[in-house]
């Protein structure tokens, strides 16, 4: 098993990402460039250089309202725009990738339309190049309309963008919400994408299929720690914990999953 960093996510009102990964013995982070529900294009940070040359792995996440699978043209095309232009971002602070929610379709719609608009994206930007760094798309909790709640949804997703190089980001509080064996669940992800690019440790404040997106921390929640730190294991991947807790309970949990995967 190689030596993956083990991050944190961190917000805007913390010290600065670096500063914040010391103080938790953090081999990496994952930050929003922007504020997660604006529609705002991100601005060059002071720190990028700092970033890019710092042994701390970063992750940036992309706006929560962003959905490029949406029918409404008025979401989706100035979506598809704010996608490529965090990931141009993300890529100039030395990110490995950026997560993105699958997004979803409204209840009348085809799910199939969502999918295609999914490719679309792709198709689209390939025409200028492609996107700047990887594209993590991250399963989602609930929504009978998502694209990747359902792990035969995520198949149809991936046998449409596949192609074009997105990788996958594992959540387990996710995954737990909507109903998936946690057991297997590294196995049937990758049986799908052939990828597994990261992992969001999280525990859940709610039962097994409840279809809610509650984290819990590491330790205190619905899901099994043991079962949480044997899917890190299996991943076999960089993990980031969006776990509730300040610098001194984050700092306990990046201990207790390094010395799981020794």
């Amino acid at each position: 098993m190689a030596n993956h960093p083990i991050g944190v996510h961190v917000g805007s009102a913390d010290e600065g990402p670096l500063a914040a990964a010391a103080a938790m013995d953090a081999g990496g982070v994952q930050i929003f460039l922007t504020d997660p529900q604006s529609y705002k294009a991100p601005k060059p940070r002071p720190d990028e250089a700092d970033l890019r040359a710092s042994d701390v792995a970063v992750v940036v996440h992309a706006p929560y309202m962003l959905n490029v699978a949406s029918t409404n043209n008025r979401i989706r095309v100035p979506g598809r725009k704010l996608l490529a232009q965090h990931a141009a971002a993300a890529a100039a602070v030395g990110a490995l990738g950026l997560v993105v929610h699958g997004g979803h379709v409204l209840a009348t719609d085809d799910p199939a339309a969502g999918v295609d608009n999914w490719r679309k994206t792709f198709a689209y930007q390939a025409k200028d190049g492609g996107f700047a760094l990887p594209l993590f798309i991250e399963n989602t909790a609930g929504g009978g309309n998502a694209m990747a709640r359902e792990l035969d949804a995520i198949a149809r997703l991936w046998e449409a963008i596949g192609g074009f190089g997105a990788g996958f980001v594992l959540d387990t509080c996710h995954a737990w919400a909507a109903g998936w064996d946690l057991a297997t669940a590294v196995h049937d992800v990758r049986a799908i994408t052939g990828r597994l690019d990261l992992v969001h440790l999280n525990n859940s404040r709610d039962p097994h299929g409840s279809s809610r997106d509650r984290h819990a921390p590491l330790n205190g929640g619905e899901i099994p720690t043991e079962l949480l730190l044997e899917v890190a294991r299996a991943a076999d991947c960089p993990v980031v914990l969006e776990t509730p807790g300040d610098a001194v309970s984050h700092a306990e949990e990046i201990a207790l999953v390094r010395s799981a995967l020794r």
